[in-house]
C-alpha cells in the first residue's frame, strides 16, 4: 500500500513546540507524494484560539491549493476546566487545567459551531491527551480514556479520533521508555469489550479512527511487543467496520515522517488503500 494522505501535522502556530513553517510543509508534502494533507495545530480551550488564528492566517497566505486542508486538533478536556477558564483568574492555561478537577468530570471539548465557521475549519481531529483527574493507577487509566475516546467517537463536531491509546508522561523511565504501566507491558489489560464499544461507536458515528505513525504505530518509546499488539488491535477494529486516517503527527521543522516503513508494517497487517478515509473523497475531488 502506499501512504499518500496525511490528517495530523503541526505548523510552527501550535502551541507545543511544532515549528514547521506551512510553506515548508507544502513543499515537504510534494516532494513525498502526499496528495491530500491538512494542517491541525492544537485547541486545548479557548485560551488557545490566537494560536489558531495564527494558524489561519499563514494558511490564507498560501496559494490556494484545494489539496492542503485546513483543520484542527482538539483535546478532550472537561467541562469543570471550560468553566475555570471562563471565569479569568487562571495564569497561562496553555494546557488547561491539568489537576484539581473532580474525578469523573464530565469531558468536553472547546471547540464550538461558531469556532468551525469563523476559522473556515474544514475537520476535527479530536484525542484524548491527559486523565480527567482520575488516580495514576492502571485500572483507573484505563477506564478513564475509554470513557474519553468514546465521548470522542460521538460527538458530532469531531471527524477522526487521534491516536487512540497513546500515552505520555507518567510512568515513563529515564531513557524516555515507557516499558510498563499503563499498558505497555501487555495491551491486554484493556478489555476487549472496550475495543468492541469504541469499535461500534466509530461506525455508528461515522467518525474515523487515526493510525498515527509518529506517535503510536512506530513509536521509539513504546515495547516493540506492544507494537506488535496495538497493530493486531487497528487490525480488529478494521474486521469490526471501522475506517481510518494517517497521521504523520508532525512536529519538526521539516515534513519527513517515515511513511515507508509504516506501508509496510501496515500491509503485512493486511491494510489496503480502501481502509483509509480521504477528505478529497468527500469533496468530489477524486
Amino acid at each position: 500500500m502506499k501512504i499518500c494522505s496525511d490528517w495530523h501535522i503541526h505548523s510552527r502556530n501550535s502551541c507545543d513546540g511544532a515549528c514547521m513553517v506551512m510553506a515548508d510543509l507544502v513543499s515537504g508534502a510534494l516532494r513525498l507524494g502526499i496528495e491530500d494533507y491538512g494542517v491541525t495545530d492544537h485547541l486545548h480551550t479557548p485560551y488557545n484560539l490566537p494560536d489558531l488564528e495564527s494558524s489561519r492566517t499563514e494558511f490564507d497566505a498560501l496559494p490556494a491549493n484545494p489539496r492542503f486542508h485546513f483543520g484542527v486538533e482538539v483535546s478532550c478536556v472537561s467541562q469543570w476546566e471550560l468553566d475555570e477558564i471562563r471565569k479569568g483568574d487562571r495564569d497561562r492555561p496553555v494546557y488547561g487545567i491539568r489537576s484539581g478537577g473532580p474525578a469523573g468530570a464530565a469531558p468536553a471539548i472547546a471547540l464550538t459551531a461558531e469556532h468551525m465557521e469563523r476559522f473556515g475549519i474544514e475537520y476535527v481531529v479530536a484525542g484524548t491527551h491527559w486523565p480527567l483527574y482520575v488516580p495514576f493507577e492502571r485500572e483507573e487509566i484505563i477506564r478513564d480514556y475509554h470513557r474519553q475516546n468514546l465521548f470522542l467517537a460521538c460527538h458530532p463536531l469531531v471527524d477522526i479520533v487521534a491516536h487512540p491509546w497513546w500515552w505520555m508522561g507518567h510512568w515513563k523511565e529515564p531513557d524516555g521508555m515507557y516499558p510498563g504501566k499503563p499498558w505497555f507491558d501487555d495491551f491486554g489489560h484493556i478489555p476487549e469489550s472496550m475495543h468492541a464499544e469504541f469499535a461500534a461507536a466509530a461506525v455508528q458515528h461515522d467518525t474515523k479512527v487515526e493510525i498515527n505513525v509518529g506517535a503510536c504505530l512506530l513509536s521509539p518509546n513504546y515495547p516493540e511487543s506492544f507494537l506488535r499488539q496495538y497493530v493486531e488491535y487497528l487490525a480488529a477494529l478494521r474486521e469490526r467496520g471501522v475506517q481510518f486516517t494517517i497521521a504523520s503527527d508532525c512536529h519538526a521543522s521539516q515534513y519527513e515522517p517515515p511513511f515507508e516503513r509504516a506501508e509496510s508494517v501496515l500491509e503485512q497487517a493486511g491494510f489496503r488503500e480502501k481502509d483509509f478515509w480521504c477528505l478529497a473523497l468527500r469533496d468530489g475531488l477524486q
